[in-house]
């Protein structure tokens, strides 16, 4: 099932795309795409539903994040070892884990905005985890039973204010339309193998990141598994798992984005973004 919220910003209503790839509004059976619909028993009642059955939205209207009111955005650095190295780093022994900032959070296709004195701007592609349950010290066997489902997550970031400006990395993660989501939340029943996904991103066209889950260094249970040891993950949480190589910084010469460049990228089964780059300008 694949689940995605649509409309204005702030306006959206919730929906899903049909096995013939249309979209069909869900504001019927549902309030919204939040915690008590990702809830297990919630997906299941939506499941059964015929999804002909639902009315048919005409038109291209713009996708939000697929999932209303996140209640944390953590994410996972490092955890394919060919981008490890490309950063010259040694693969991490456990998890690096930061957080991106909720005022991130951007719709799939919404422009990325450059923050004032942007420098080092980059990309990455990564696998979304969606929690659906309460999470305290699972088992990585158990793992599953938490998870509503997958989406793409562009874990945008300035390298400069990462890297050179000191403290953690979060400030160079969180910054206003960082944290572009969806366009679709898929439940995981349609996903034949979560850790064999190809995941790729394109620059003006150029390709400049092929990956696949499976070398991912740390599993999708395992990163639930872990993160339940040292916070309670709850519904509408999202985890971003790490990119694969061929970031913007590990280039050589380095590139970083700027206005004008067009961003494309997306996961097998999980569906697909594409922004364009723009400057910063205040919030309406």
């Amino acid at each position: 099932m694949r689940l995605v919220r649509y409309g204005r910003p702030g306006k959206e209503k919730p929906g899903l795309i049909d096995d013939e790839g249309k979209l069909r509004d869900l504001s019927g059976v549902i309030a919204d795409i939040d915690a008590a619909a990702l809830a297990p028993k919630s997906l299941r009642k939506l499941e059964k539903i015929a999804h002909t059955s639902l009315p048919r939205v005409r038109g291209n209207p713009r996708f939000g994040v697929p999932l209303a009111k996140v209640g944390k955005f953590i994410c996972i650095g490092l955890n394919y070892a060919d981008h490890a190295a490309e950063s010259g780093l040694p693969a991490p022994k456990e998890p690096i884990v930061f957080m991106k900032a909720i005022s991130a959070l951007n719709g799939p296709d919404d422009p990325v905005m450059l923050p004032q004195g942007s420098k080092k701007t980059d990309w990455e592609v990564e696998l979304g985890i969606v929690i659906g349950a309460r999470a305290q010290y699972v088992s990585e066997a158990d793992a599953h039973k938490f998870i509503a489902g997958y989406t793409v997550v562009n874990d945008v970031s300035e390298r400069e204010y990462q890297l050179e400006r000191g403290g953690t990395w979060d400030k160079g993660k969180g910054c206003d339309t960082f944290g572009p989501v969806g366009p679709w939340l898929v439940t995981p029943e349609d996903i034949y193998d979560v850790q064999d996904l190809d995941l790729y991103l394109e620059l003006n066209g150029k390709r400049m990141q092929t990956g696949n889950t499976s070398t991912m260094i740390f599993t999708v249970a395992q990163i639930v598994s872990y993160l339940s040891k040292f916070m309670t993950l709850e519904p509408g949480d999202v985890i971003a798992t790490g990119t694969p190589p061929g970031v913007g910084m590990g280039r050589k010469p380095q590139r970083f984005l700027k206005k004008g460049d067009t961003l494309r990228l997306g996961i097998a089964g999980l569906g697909e973004q594409q922004a364009e780059v723009i400057a910063w300008k205040a919030a309406k």
